[in-house]
């Protein structure tokens, strides 16, 4: 017989700038404004914004910013979901100042102009100029001593986001011999051998596949100043264009966060805790094919998030959907983790939380606890998307939030579902749940609490709709980045980069 408990977990209330707490972005911010109004005199008055990108797309973008900082109605009758948008300075507090000083217009003819450059053949030597175009631009505006911006916006035309989004090759024949041998050579520590072979640091041209939007945000991490990469899809009204209100509001949130803000935090969840991300990401070169790279993206308790690289892990052909870290690697991306915690902090968390889509194994797991043994209490969570379904006959599918037990063994949390927020179900499909697992001394209950509530702290966007933590859509987003930043790990790692 099987038997089923189910629970319903509340939305988790959000705090703001006044006193209002509820657990809708939208709604908290135009009625009580940001967090960091609690901040007082230490809060700047303006945020400054520069402007990459050629004339007429320039010219567009700084359109949009009017529009956004005179307030934008909402296409038809107003509701939770689609709330008319009240105008910057209204929400944030905040203005924003961009002009002429803060713009770099891209020559419109010439060698260098973009139009030139896309019209060349090598589909990898466009891309590479199109990025160097827009890097020696940004390091203009980075390299300023006053008048620096807080944040960028680097304004890409459909015509290169056509012909540059991405590029991708195959190896050659003998690029896979090669990589064959490095392989062999590694594994049997035929040390000499793997020497001779000369493998060098990846160029841009090694390579297999590239992201344009992975490229300029690794230029910018490099510069320290953080990128809102902008295209006609933002800027444009048309029948295909979503709500200039939605719009806005989720580029102003993003903005906002990435020029320094904090828009909104959980309510204090109790011991002070570091909420860990891990995935894992492909890595492909010429000479390396290669290695399913560790990425960790961790938070503390107030929302703010950094990035940590893990040890490589050589790719084998079973282990595409099962990648593991050694005992070894698990304790120094477990040391590391911590050590930026208290760096930023000035003290080690009391509480913390590994997310994972893959199980712990052995390995993993004794790495962790050696690793994390001064933390009082240590979490290792799992989640993976299951084929288990809950239909309501008649009605909208479960509410977000819904957790249900099967024979006291199996917990499973719906992330997305029916929103009470927004008195709808969003989405096309019956929704699809978690699996939540838990290693540790907190049961999977507080576990899909802990998820549940990070859906709702995506700072890039105002949108409640959130499927996943946190920990596990921005750990994603990091590992083509730091692909292209380079084998040394970045001075900066907060999150601010990388979104």
């Amino acid at each position: 017989m099987t038997e089923l408990s189910l629970f319903e977990l509340r939305a988790p209330p959000l705090q703001f700038g006044g006193a209002a707490s509820t657990s809708d972005p939208k709604s908290g911010l135009d009625s009580a404004g940001p967090f960091d109004l609690r901040f007082g005199a230490a809060r700047k008055d303006a945020i400054n914004v520069g402007v990459i990108g050629p004339m007429d797309v320039v010219d567009s973008a700084q359109k949009w910013l009017t529009r956004c900082a005179a307030g934008i109605p909402s296409f038809g009758p107003g509701t939770a979901l689609r709330r008319p948008f009240p105008g910057f300075s209204e929400v944030f507090r905040k203005k924003l100042v961009y002009s002429a000083h803060l713009t770099v217009t891209l020559d419109d003819a010439g060698s260098d102009s973009i139009e030139h450059v896309l019209a060349g053949a090598d589909a990898f030597v466009r891309f590479q100029t199109i990025v160097d175009i827009y890097d020696a631009a940004l390091q203009r505006l980075a390299g300023r001593d006053v008048n620096r911006p807080d944040v960028v916006l680097i304004c890409l035309p459909q015509s290169v986001l056509d012909k540059c989004r991405t590029v991708e090759r195959q190896n050659t024949e003998a690029e896979r011999e090669r990589a064959k041998a490095i392989r062999k050579a590694r594994a049997s520590r035929q040390t000499d051998f793997f020497d001779l072979l000369d493998e060098v640091e990846e160029s841009e041209d090694d390579f297999l596949k590239r992201d344009l939007r992975h490229a300029l945000k690794a230029k910018a991490l490099a510069a320290r100043l953080p990128i809102q990469i902008v295209t006609p899809r933002l800027l444009e009204d048309g029948p295909k264009s979503e709500d200039p209100a939605t719009r806005a509001w989720n580029f102003s949130v993003g903005l906002y966060y990435k020029a320094g803000g904090v828009p909104w935090r959980l309510s204090p969840p109790g011991p002070e805790t570091c909420f860990v991300g891990i995935s894992f990401h492909h890595y492909r070169t010429k000479q390396r094919h290669v290695v399913q790279s560790s990425l960790a993206q961790a938070f503390s308790s107030e929302g703010e998030g950094f990035a940590i690289r893990g040890a490589g892990v050589p790719a084998e052909a079973d282990q595409r959907l099962n990648v593991h870290l050694s005992e070894d690697q698990a304790f120094d991306l477990g040391a590391r983790i911590v050590g930026e915690y208290a760096s930023r902090t000035g003290r080690s968390p009391l509480r913390l939380v590994i997310h994972k889509t893959s199980q712990f194994d052995e390995a993993e797991i004794r790495g962790f606890r050696a690793a994390l043994g001064d933390i009082p209490i240590v979490s290792l969570v799992t989640m993976v998307p299951s084929a288990f379904r809950l239909v309501r006959l008649g009605m909208y599918p479960p509410k977000v939030g819904t957790i249900c037990t099967v024979n006291g063994a199996r917990t499973f949390l719906y992330t997305s579902g029916y929103i009470p927020e927004i008195e709808t179900y969003p989405g096309p499909h019956i929704p699809q749940p978690f699996e939540v697992r838990s290693i540790g001394p907190e049961d999977p209950l507080a576990a899909a609490t802990d998820i549940f509530n990070l859906t709702r702290m995506n700072w890039n966007t105002a949108d409640i709709r959130g499927k996943w933590p946190v920990t596990l859509s921005f750990a994603r987003r990091v590992g083509g980045i730091l692909d292209e930043y380079g084998e040394q790990d970045p001075e900066e790692t907060s999150f601010r980069y990388f979104v």
